[in-house]
């Protein structure tokens, strides 16, 4: 069935606009003229401050994307990323004391936004609104993200036209078990009832591979240290295997069912640690996993070096190559048979992440031009290629064949077959992975519609790309499955998938006080999850996890816990009435 996406009038985004000017509270730069229509071409070179929360490169945005960029907002891209930056808050908070955070801000919306419209380092974007004709599309979402904000300071990401209690995935959830499945094949395709039936399977698929074709030894289980941040990120993965995710220190199951603080003892968490505290005294887990990023951990996938992945955008994307699931080789889900996957289900309001622009900012107009376009069909297609799923540019990536469907180019197939591929000098040369978007953050879903071509954004779903990857790797997947084509398709039928409604929540910033326990604490935590994964007998993660919880106790883990755990129960309401109201 075909979505249709209600797109506002030019009108209505101009009343909007008007509307917002006029309300109290922060006001927009006096110099700034409301307009309805950006220039079609802009005559100044710029390089703009890209502060952004989420993404995974630092420095000056390259490549194809940079190219696109260029050649249509004569503008440069330089990223400025806390996650390369040492993590945690301390770029974000020495920027801030120096008044200028950058000249486009990719933020947190609860925790951050508010502080920086409090801090004037946020500018209002009502007079650009009138001209923002891909934004307005979603209207309603950023309506609903700037409400009391006495103007328009924040555009969400992940907006979507598709129902809240939908899942926002495409064919695959972001969370899951997947494993090489040629060699879960190989030991006869033995029944899991549990995650913990694991790893007897994969200690024999390790045993009978125990080098890869590049000579290096093969691991069940490659962690890396890069996404810590309130816990052990590779920690927290099981757990959304059974219907949860996390809120600061709190994991809350998606409906709503059950919240747990992540260092009760039977908590996932713990859960998840005891499972990788297991597998290592099996000699399942990589001893570079105390020391390698994430960089690292993606070669080794690709060269066939680790045999789990816990996302299918890790294993599949690195490691299924044209030739590996030609030969049967690649990575599919697992089925366990108590698994209840988490579910993102689309984003009625956005999601948690907002655009928005600094008030020291040189050109806004500029910027709020190149944010629109981001949700242009053109802009989806390109941003969120890497990260979510989408086609990449018109023309080079993707074309319409004579039967007006979207096929991959040869180029697009190489990309996503083989995992990247050369770019022609025209696009920008170099190589196509090196070339994406640094933002790594997805605007419009790519489970949405293109209203011009009527097919989803995310190429995976098209039917000549379906037609395109039959291997005998799917083949055989499909076979044991039920017949199921696609992952989403097999966790649904076997009511194994569990989608948290799109409310849009945003908890509240922390307090002063508490963002200061949370610091010590979340890095105590951190520190003891990974001794305990490494413990050198159950005695020692034992003594691990008392110590643990005493100490955090005594940092103020339960202060922060009551602070998570009335946001993540207010989370549970907005799911629940967005649930009622729209799904």
């Amino acid at each position: 069935m075909k979505l249709v996406r209600k797109m506002p009038a030019v009108a209505v985004a101009v009343v909007a606009a008007t509307i917002l000017a006029g309300c109290s509270g922060g006001k927009p730069d006096a110099e700034a003229k409301v307009i309805t229509e950006f220039p079609a071409k802009w005559s100044e070179p710029i390089t703009i401050d890209v502060f952004d929360s989420l993404a995974n490169y630092m420095g000056m945005q390259e490549g194809w994307f940079a190219k696109i960029v260029e050649e249509k907002f004569n503008m440069k891209l330089n990223i400025i990323a806390p996650n390369v930056a040492g993590g945690g808050d301390t770029l974000y908070n020495t920027r801030v004391t120096s008044g200028d955070l950058g000249d486009l801000i990719i933020v947190d919306r609860g925790t951050k936004l508010d502080e920086l419209i409090e801090g004037g380092l946020a500018a209002d974007m009502t007079p650009y609104y009138g001209a923002m004709k891909s934004v307005a599309a979603y209207d309603t979402a950023v309506q609903h993200a700037n409400e009391g904000l006495g103007g328009l300071y924040g555009i969400p990401t992940s907006v979507s036209a598709i129902k809240p209690t939908e899942p926002s995935e495409g064919l695959d959830p972001t969370f899951g078990p997947f494993v090489r499945w040629d060699l879960y094949a190989d030991q006869g395709y033995p029944q899991l009832s549990t995650l913990e039936d694991l790893l007897p399977v994969l200690k024999k698929m390790q045993d009978a591979n125990p080098t890869a074709d590049n000579g290096e030894p093969v691991y069940a289980l490659s962690l890396f240290k890069d996404w810590d941040g309130n816990m052990m990120v590779t920690a927290k993965q099981p757990a959304c295997f059974y219907g949860y995710d996390e809120l600061g220190f709190v994991l809350a199951k998606a409906d709503g069912s059950d919240f747990q603080g992540i260092l009760d003892s039977d908590s996932a968490y713990v859960r998840s640690l005891k499972f990788y505290f297991e597998a290592n005294q099996m000699g399942l887990v990589d001893p570079e996993s105390t020391t390698q990023n994430y960089d690292t951990l993606f070669s080794k996938f690709q060269n066939g070096q680790v045999l789990f992945s816990w996302w299918p955008w890790l294993g599949q994307t690195a490691y299924n190559t044209a030739a590996n699931t030609a030969a049967g080789k690649g990575f599919e889900l697992v089925p366990i048979d108590d698994q209840q996957i988490f579910s993102y289900g689309a984003e009625a309001y956005g999601g948690k992440t907002e655009m928005v622009i600094g008030s020291k900012a040189e050109d806004p107009e500029r910027i709020a031009a190149f944010i629109d376009w981001l949700y242009s069909a053109e802009g989806v297609y390109a941003n969120a290629n890497q990260t979510a799923g989408t086609a990449g540019p018109e023309g080079l990536t993707w074309e319409l064949n004579a039967d007006g469907q979207p096929e991959l180019t040869e180029l697009g197939q190489k990309m996503a077959l083989e995992g990247d591929a050369a770019v022609p000098e025209e696009w920008g040369g170099g190589e196509y992975v090196a070339g994406a978007s640094a933002l790594n953050t997805t605007t419009v879903v790519a489970a949405d519609l293109d209203p011009a071509t009527g097919y989803s954004y995310n190429y995976k779903t098209w039917p000549t790309y379906q037609a395109l990857v039959q291997t005998p790797l799917s083949e055989d997947w499909s076979a044991h499955m039920g017949g199921a084509t696609s992952t989403m398709e097999y966790l649904r039928a076997n009511n194994q998938l569990l989608v948290a409604p799109g409310a849009s929540y945003a908890a509240p910033a922390d307090s002063s006080e508490i963002e200061t326990l949370r610091n010590q604490v979340k890095a105590l935590i951190v520190q003891y999850s990974w001794q305990m994964s490494f413990a050198k007998d159950e005695a020692e993660f034992n003594s691990l996890l008392t110590e643990l919880q005493t100490q955090a106790s005594g940092l103020g883990y339960d202060k922060v816990l009551e602070f998570d755990m009335t946001n993540a129960k207010a989370q549970d309401e907005a799911r629940k009435a967005v649930a009622a109201e729209l799904g």
